[in-house]
């Protein structure tokens, strides 16, 4: 596993010398044997490793390593652009499993993250929780649904339809629709988060629908 996960390492943030290594390992297969087609290979690996060595590194990490945490201790934002955002190089430390440290880095463009998604996310946690190959804990996968930045947004999505119907409520508490939506939406909240704030308000609420009818 560590052995893999050295290679998976080198070639999602050494794109350009793991080009060169393809290129150095096929011709000279090609010239041994005398077989040109051995060529063919060249390209599409190349390219295969350019769009998804990332993934395939996160996929691998997510699967066989053990949970642990990182600390972000540099965020340098370079000249170069993807998708017109800035792309950051990171240098960060990793909690091994005695509790020591060790030194990693990686980039916007070959940080492994899971969930694989299209965006790429750094959360902005002190510890951000990574896994990693014990004996290779440079190489770390972002476990980015776990981290706390994802959690409030997660939060906040479920809060967006209370604060909708919360405004639909405070316009008009008459209107048995409004009272309705507003504690449908409390109780879809309450089922993720245990707020008795927001536990009281559907008691009232309920209380007021049936004053109502």
């Amino acid at each position: 596993m560590v052995l893999i996960s050295k290679i998976l390492f080198f070639t999602s943030h050494h794109g350009f010398y793991t080009v060169v290594l393809l290129l150095v390992f096929f011709v000279g297969l090609s010239y041994m044997t005398k077989k040109t087609w051995l060529l063919i290979p060249i390209i599409p690996l190349a390219i295969l490793n350019g769009f998804g060595g990332q993934f395939l590194n996160a996929w691998f990490l997510n699967k066989y390593g053990v949970e642990s945490t990182a600390i972000i201790t540099s965020d340098v934002e370079t000249n170069s652009t993807l998708n017109d955002m800035y792309i950051h190089d990171y240098e960060a430390i990793v909690k091994k499993q005695d509790g020591k440290y060790t030194t990693t880095f990686f980039s916007t463009t070959t940080a492994a993250i899971y969930p694989i998604r299209n965006s790429i996310r750094i959360p902005g946690d002190k510890d951000i929780p990574v896994k990693y190959i014990p004996g290779y804990e440079k190489n770390i996968v972002i476990l980015y649904d776990q981290s706390r930045e994802r959690k409030i947004v997660l939060q906040n999505e479920k809060l967006a339809p209370v604060n909708s119907a919360k405004t639909k409520y405070e316009a008009d508490k008459t209107n048995k629709e409004f009272i309705e939506e507003y504690i449908a939406t409390l109780e879809n909240y309450v089922k993720y988060y245990n707020d008795e704030a927001y536990k009281e308000k559907i008691k009232e609420l309920k209380q007021e629908l049936k004053q109502l009818k």
